[in-house]
């Protein structure tokens, strides 16, 4: 991630280039055909937490404005498998993107607007000028009130067209699930499958084709009662009968667009909520109440050690859910995204989205690390992995093997570990016993998880809308090893200042409530770039030493400010977080000082 900017003076946007458009109805968009119009650019690729998030942060923006906004996304893909225009056109439909989308694989666009992390938001006015850019989420607020400003003043100036869109719907498909997502074994044999982009839980019998029930209401919502609504679930868990019994529901769903966990009794499909405000997570609001705590992304979930474990996609950690107690709170990691292993309040994931169960072992497919993680008596060990930027479709030695964007994962009966190798189109296999790494099956359009059903491996086979038994040829794959590569600054050997810039927004004020207001963290990939300055502090501002004989790397920081209205008689507390992943190169003409800017 890197840092959001305030244009001092006017500047003209730059041309709108791609390999083609989305949602337009085959037309190529230009700036001349967005005149009079307020544009977002949305800078993301569909496999970023955070760029989801953006886009739901978006919805309301766009219904209150209507036509006066156009947002456009523009595709900048991380992963190779995000350039398949195949893959993205998959995408935009499963994540329900309803504005025109610009196809950006070679990143020129990007590179135009000078972006540099996923998300980037650039405002346009309807005279086709940049007027703000603003990097990660969050920013509702604040482009609530730049559009609001651009509509008025606009309309005063008669340069702005209220009516008509570039946003052309494609036709809505006919198929019996539609992007599903996570599934489990049911008394009896059934399979209940998360129907994710439809928004509902799905009933399978065992051959996999007829359905025997549905819950939900297939409609994007957050309803309780008889006919519940469920907003892109994704991960289920059973619950031992003994606690379903006591609580009053049999099954836990992860709700994953609501930031809700939401309880299921399978014989009606009554539905209630857990845990979780409906909020998304920015900061810890002091309970472990399960109703009042702030969750974001559940993806995933298991039962281990008597509580129900998440996936926190969102916030790059796992937490626990206690269904009887009814509370909730952090399991492992720090919210930092990255990958570290150790005790469990100091590790590193990267939007954990699989999870099993095997014994003592909680097994972690953690997504953007493309890495195969478990944790053990309080400990996280590694296994497959390398970090944020290196991934490939390699098998053999654990220590060497890659995956690409892995969401799910399944303890098979002989002691393996299957890994639903997404971005690879996969079924892998890891041996705990060999340390080694095989590819079971290929050819499978986006699978995101793995079930093991009277001895059988099932693949939710995500992009292609079903589940099913895949061949398996086991054989070990040699592959090509890639690696994420953005535009480097050029930084100056030895100390490096950094300086977090942060005022706050109109009418608040720095909090001092629970302490220092800010907080910095700061590391590296690889860790041995930094030879002083890595860590927390309670600083903006503080000296890095770059250590010798390292010419390359990301300098990774995550900065966050507490604050509060200032003259309200009941002050609001917000909380304004920011990651940045700023890839570096050591030279002698390189800057000794770098800037990033904390946007509230």
């Amino acid at each position: 991630m890197t840092s959001s900017s305030q244009p001092q003076s006017r500047v003209r946007a730059a041309r709108l280039e791609g390999r083609g458009w989305l949602n337009t109805g085959g037309e190529r968009l230009d700036l001349d055909s967005l005149k009079g119009k307020i544009v977002v650019l949305d800078f993301w690729t569909f496999c970023c937490i955070n760029c989801l998030h953006v886009l739901d942060e978006l919805r309301p923006l766009e219904a209150k404005y209507g036509d006066a906004l156009v947002v456009i996304g523009v595709h900048s893909p991380k992963f190779e498998h995000e350039r398949d225009p195949q893959a993205l056109a998959a995408a935009v439909e499963r994540y329900g993107v309803e504005h025109p989308v610009l196809d950006d694989p070679d990143l020129k666009t990007w590179d135009a607007y000078a972006a540099r992390a996923w998300p980037t938001l650039v405002v346009l006015d309807p005279e086709g000028y940049a007027v703000s850019t603003m990097a990660g989420e969050g920013h509702v607020e604040a482009l609530d009130r730049i559009i609001g400003d651009l509509v008025a003043a606009h309309t005063a100036k008669g340069t702005l067209d209220p009516e008509g869109s570039p946003y052309v719907a494609a036709p809505p498909a006919e198929t019996a699930l539609r992007f599903p997502g996570k599934a489990i074994e049911l008394p009896g044999g059934d399979v209940l499958v998360t129907d994710s982009a439809r928004h509902r839980l799905v009933r399978l019998a065992p051959d996999l084709a007829h359905v025997n029930g549905v819950i939900g209401t297939g409609g994007r919502g957050r309803a309780d009662g008889a006919t519940p609504e469920f907003n892109e679930p994704q991960g289920l868990v059973l619950l031992p009968g003994d606690v379903a019994a006591r609580v009053g529901y049999d099954l836990v769903v992860a709700d994953t667009v609501n930031h809700l966990l939401r309880g299921v009794r399978l014989a009606t499909g009554e539905t209630t909520t857990v845990a979780g405000t409906g909020r998304q997570w920015r900061m810890d609001n002091g309970t472990d109440a399960a109703l009042g705590v702030d969750l974001s992304s559940p993806w995933d979930l298991a039962w281990f050690e008597g509580k129900v474990v998440v996936a926190m996609a969102g916030i790059h950690q796992l937490w626990y859910f206690d269904p009887v107690a009814a509370t909730a709170g952090v399991y492992a990691g720090t919210t930092v995204e990255s990958l570290k292993d150790g005790p469990l309040d100091q590790v590193w994931m990267a939007q954990p989205s699989g999870l099993a169960v095997d014994g003592e072992r909680l097994w972690i497919a953690d997504s953007e690390t493309s890495a195969l993680r478990y944790v053990e008596h309080g400990q996280m060990h590694t296994v497959v992995g390398q970090g944020l930027f290196d991934f490939g479709h390699l098998d053999g030695p654990a220590a060497e093997a890659l995956m690409q964007h892995p969401l799910g994962v399944a303890v098979l009966p002989d002691g393996r570990i299957a890994v639903a190798d997404t971005y690879n189109g996969a079924l892998r296999a890891y041996d705990p016993a060999k340390g080694e790494m095989s590819t079971l099956a290929s050819g499978l359009a986006e699978p995101s998880d793995v079930v093991v059903l009277g001895g059988k491996l099932i693949v939710v086979e995500s992009a292609a809308h079903r589940l099913h038994v895949p061949d398996l040829s086991e054989a070990a794959v040699s592959g090509q090893h890639h690696r994420v590569t953005r535009k480097r600054t050029k930084v100056a050997p030895g100390r490096l200042r950094l300086d977090v810039l942060f005022e706050p927004a109109a009418g608040q004020k720095l909090d001092y409530t629970f302490g220092s207001p800010v907080q910095v963290t700061v590391s590296a990939d690889p860790p041995q770039l930094l030879a002083e300055g890595a860590g927390r502090t309670d600083d903006l501002s503080r000296e890095l030493v770059l250590a010798e004989g390292i010419e390359k790397g990301v300098l990774q920081v995550v900065a966050q400010a507490a604050t509060c209205d200032a003259e309200a008689e009941h002050p609001a507390c917000h909380l304004t977080r920011q990651d940045w992943g700023v890839p570096v190169e050591v030279a002698g003409d390189g800057v000794s000082t770098l800037k990033l800017v904390l946007r509230s």
